[in-house]
């Protein structure tokens, strides 16, 4: 089991920038899959963007249009999510998730990811 627990939230002009950082403790293996999804208000969940531990390989939702970027340092245990030219709809509590991949394909689907962390509320408004 993996714990994960969000930091890096907070209020933001549109157009501005934020970093969202996730620390893991606990069992992470190389064929981890960790991701990060957001929930707007009367929204549903939506996958954001995931990593391969072992690879680095990443996947965005058709949305992030190139503003985000997901990374990991693994010396630190730590995801982070790199969030520019951030707009008003972007405004939701962000969610820090992982999972096992046998395939090192790490798909969006919040179904079958099985660890979350508690999120980070971002607001993003003038």
């Amino acid at each position: 089991q993996v714990q994960l627990l969000e930091s890096g939230g907070g209020s933001v002009q549109p157009g501005g920038s934020l970093r969202l950082s996730c620390t893991m403790s606990g069992d992470i293996y190389s064929n981890h899959c960790m991701a990060w999804f957001r929930q707007g208000p009367g929204k549903e969940r939506e996958g954001v963007a995931s990593i391969y531990i072992g690879s680095a390989m990443s996947n965005y939702g058709d949305f992030v249009k190139g503003r985000f970027t997901i990374s990991r340092d693994n010396s630190k245990n730590t995801l982070y999510l790199q969030m520019n030219s951030l707009e008003p709809e972007d405004t939701a509590m962000y969610y820090c998730a992982a999972r096992l991949s046998g395939t090192g394909y790490c798909d969006l689907d919040r179904d079958v990811y099985n660890d979350w962390g508690q999120g980070t509320q971002v607001t993003v408004a003038s």
